[in-house]
């Protein structure tokens, strides 16, 4: 009977795991156009040993985001690519540059790093862009990647300097579990080979001003933080408007899109470089500069000036753009376009044009809440501490009318206001949760 059985199981055809883990993927491309038209290009594969990001929800995302990167199998010989085994959606520079006054006067390229486990077979990947305006696919393209391609190149055999500051609250002598903990990178931007002890300092405190927020500060045993010692050749950034060009690790300026405040980098390339061989999924980029700015873009990047006042709300805030999805409660009367239309629910959790609000904070309508325990801001102004109504408050994403957030104040609106709002408290948890176990359909 044991040699009948034997002989049974032997005929069962057995599928491979379509996903290798001990490896990652990376694809380089450029997304180029105008605000009317958008195009993406393939720049690059590259292969780089072991894999940080999420080993659950594997063909689901969080949130839809402004893109969407799949990968997708033959479910049997001979079908098309027809089963999905990876996804992620993202936001991205140029997408946000598109309803810019620049944009209808000429045609600029971005480039854009995604991450993924390293495909064991044959894998269709497909890159989507949603339009603005109705939600629908605006630029779709699709390339079968062999994971056997001789061209694609190997990285990350010489990772820049790090050192890690937090795995989950545990022993920095224990394994980070980074199978298990969502990866964050901290990059160093301006900080020359002399200043690397500012840059830790400044790394820590960072740490330090997530952990004073709920809800990172209940949930903070599933991260790990990373430090990447990347030096630059000058102290400090770019500063354009006053002609202040430098040579830094990542190239980042202030003045993107002609706005004072916004800093960005636009070498996403030779960001992932520097990362390259050290474990993280997720990237926070410390400016050594007192200048006042900085910017977060969902799943690409935080970028925040380490050396002003107004350093820790920043840094917060921005993290919950590029780790959260959250959009900006604050607006604009004189925006040059508008980023919401009222026919189309926004994807972030924290604001709504009233479109489909059962999908966001309704169950949460009426519900009174105080602030955290934090009593006094970055500015000395004691925080509010009577129970507010979540509620519908007109004003968010730029606008002043046609969108409304959850709450009168929060950590997304204003640096003063010493606390993340209800609703963007439950839209974070989620987020953390989506990464580190099973979420049902």
């Amino acid at each position: 009977m044991l040699t009948i059985v034997a002989a049974i199981v032997a005929t069962i055809p057995m599928f491979a795991q379509p996903l290798d883990f001990s490896k990652t993927l990376r694809l380089n491309y450029i997304f180029s156009g105008t605000d009317k038209d958008q195009s993406i290009t393939l720049a690059e594969l590259c292969s780089i040993e072991g894999w940080a990001g999420k080993r659950v929800n594997l063909d689901k995302v969080p949130v839809r985001g402004n893109g969407q990167l799949t990968l997708s199998v033959r479910s049997a010989e001979g079908a098309d690519f027809d089963k999905v085994i990876y996804k992620t959606s993202f936001s991205t520079l140029f997408q946000e540059w598109q309803p810019t006054e620049e944009a209808t006067k000429l045609a600029k390229g971005f480039e854009n790093v995604f991450l993924a486990p390293m495909p064991s077979e044959e894998t269709l990947v497909t890159v989507e862009l949603f339009d603005f305006k109705d939600g629908h696919v605006s630029c779709s393209y699709s390339h079968v990647v062999d994971p056997k391609d001789i061209l694609i190149r190997p990285v990350g055999m010489n990772p820049a300097p790090y050192e890690w500051i937090w795995k989950g609250g545990e022993d920095l002598a224990s394994d980070p579990k980074s199978d298990e903990r969502i990866d964050v990178a901290i990059v160093a931007e301006g900080y020359t080979e002399a200043e690397m002890e500012t840059f830790m300092a400044d790394a820590k405190e960072a740490m330090a001003s997530l952990w004073a927020h709920e809800p990172f500060k209940s949930m903070s045993d599933r991260f790990n933080l990373v430090c990447v010692k990347s030096p630059s050749k000058d102290s400090g950034v770019s500063v354009p408007r006053e002609g202040l060009w430098k040579e830094t690790a990542v190239g980042s300026n202030f003045d993107s899109f002609y706005t004072e405040r916004y800093l960005t980098t636009l070498h996403l390339f030779q960001l992932h470089d520097l990362l390259a061989g050290i474990p993280y999924e997720h990237i926070v980029i410390l400016a050594n500069t007192d200048t006042y700015g900085g910017g977060g873009i969902y799943n690409s990047y935080t970028l925040t000036t380490a050396h002003h006042p107004g350093f820790r709300p920043v840094v917060v805030h921005e993290f919950g753009h590029s780790f959260a999805g959250l959009a900006d409660e604050y607006y604009y009367d004189d925006q040059y376009s508008e980023y919401y239309y009222p026919d189309v629910e926004p994807w972030e959790k924290n604001i709504t044009t009233m479109h489909d609000f059962d999908s966001k904070w309704r169950s949460l309508v009426g519900e009174k809440f105080r602030s955290d325990d934090t009593t006094i801001d970055w500015r000395g102004k004691k925080s509010i501490k009577e129970k507010i109504a979540v509620d519908l408050y007109e004003g968010g994403g730029y606008q002043s009318k046609g969108v409304w957030r959850g709450f009168p104040d929060c950590r997304m609106n204003t640096n003063s206001y010493p606390s993340f709002c209800p609703v963007c408290r439950e839209a974070i948890r989620y987020m953390i949760d989506f990464y580190t176990k099973e979420i049902a359909d």
